[in-house]
């Protein structure tokens, strides 16, 4: 076996001659890597050195590497290689990402392009999302004509995983955070003898605003993740082609599901955290201010008039399908790779968190006059 060689001739009209011979692969080179990368460090780097590699008989990824490491991640000026060899170095380049070959030159107007590209990949997530509301309008009128269609199992699972699941979660950061939101209120109201104002504080901003939004945080990061994972690997494994192929409508039996599911849990968990954060402000005012909880419950009543508890429930109701519509939109975008289908569904995540406050800072402008104790 022909071990890697190296020649170096000096050039009477300037600069030097780098010549490689032999098997550059890693059985040939196992015993002589060290010494063979001491040879290159003293050579390389020169200017005006001309690399000339037609005379090497095998070249493998271990050999390359120890080359490109050599030339400083970048390949020489001057190279004359096989084309076989050629190859090894560009895909080292690619992968690398500092050959000279990849460098393009920055365009004055970049920042035109950038923008340029974000704006059309927001239009087309616009377009997408659009047509998918679409699409489960369309469903939505097709059950109401021929009921027999509901996918009722599908629902019921959804119903199940989103809802039933997600209550102990949901009752446990509900409970701390009433805890917390009572104990830093009552510090703030002992100093101006308001304490009875503790049962105001808790039940307007849990029962209005903290609850529905706190859920639906939650549930984004449970429920919609696992949604778009879902579609997404059914994206990877062409399950989804397949249902069209067999004439199956993947929007009514996938998509439909999961937005009727978390319209009508949404609500529910809405609920059932909001008295569970409440359980826990009460707790934490027994303690702080010790106001008892028959005083806590009698008195929330008049503190909170009973239309805020609507616009809770609605904001439930609305939080849900949107978080499952975001859900379902990023998980039918998912391309057949598995960086893809990770992309997406981070992006599910914060663009449903992101929708969600967005939208309740649209029920707070048109619900400013309704239920606010006057």
């Amino acid at each position: 076996m022909t071990v890697a060689r190296i020649d170096v001739v000096e050039r009477a009209e300037g600069g030097r001659l780098v010549r490689l011979a032999g098997r550059w692969t890693v059985a040939a080179l196992a015993t002589e890597m060290a010494a063979v990368a001491r040879q290159l460090d003293g050579v390389a780097g020169l200017p005006g050195t001309t690399w000339d590699g037609m005379a090497v008989d095998a070249l493998d990824s271990a050999g390359a590497m120890l080359l490109w490491r050599a030339w400083g991640r970048t390949l020489p000026g001057l190279l004359l290689v096989r084309p076989e060899h050629q190859r090894i170095f560009e895909r080292l380049a690619a992968a690398d990402g500092h050959g000279h070959m990849l460098a393009v030159p920055q365009s004055p107007f970049e920042w035109v392009i950038r923008v340029g590209s974000a704006t059309i990949g927001f239009l087309r997530h616009l377009v997408d999302f659009v047509a998918l509301v679409g699409q489960i309008w369309l469903d939505l009128l097709h059950l109401l004509r021929l009921p027999r269609d509901l996918p009722r199992r599908e629902i019921s699972a959804n119903i199940y995983k989103s809802g039933v699941r997600a209550m102990p979660v949901t009752a446990l950061v509900g409970f701390l955070i009433g805890i917390v939101l009572s104990y830093l209120s009552a510090l703030q109201l002992k100093q101006f003898g308001a304490d009875i104002f503790i049962v105001n504080i808790l039940g307007l901003g849990i029962i209005r605003e903290l609850g529905p939004v706190l859920v639906a945080v939650l549930v984004a990061g449970r429920s919609g993740s696992a949604m778009t994972a879902q579609l997404g690997v059914m994206r990877v494994t062409e399950e989804i082609d397949a249902l069209a192929t067999m004439g199956v409508p993947s929007s009514l039996r996938l998509v439909f599901p999961k937005v009727a599911a978390l319209a009508l849990v949404m609500p529910l968990l809405v609920l059932w955290t909001t008295a569970i954060a409440l359980l826990g402000g009460m707790v934490a005012a027994q303690l702080q201010l010790d106001i008892g909880y028959g005083f806590f419950i009698h008195q929330l009543p008049r503190a909170v008039p009973v239309a805020n508890l609507w616009i809770g429930l609605a904001k439930g109701v609305v939080f849900g399908a949107f978080i499952a519509l975001v859900a379902c939109h990023f998980g039918l975008r998912v391309r057949p790779n598995t960086e893809s289908l990770s992309a997406n569904t981070t992006a599910s995540v914060v663009s449903a968190i992101t929708i969600v406050i967005l939208l309740d800072a649209i029920f707070a402008i048109f619900t400013r006059e309704i239920g606010l104790p006057r």
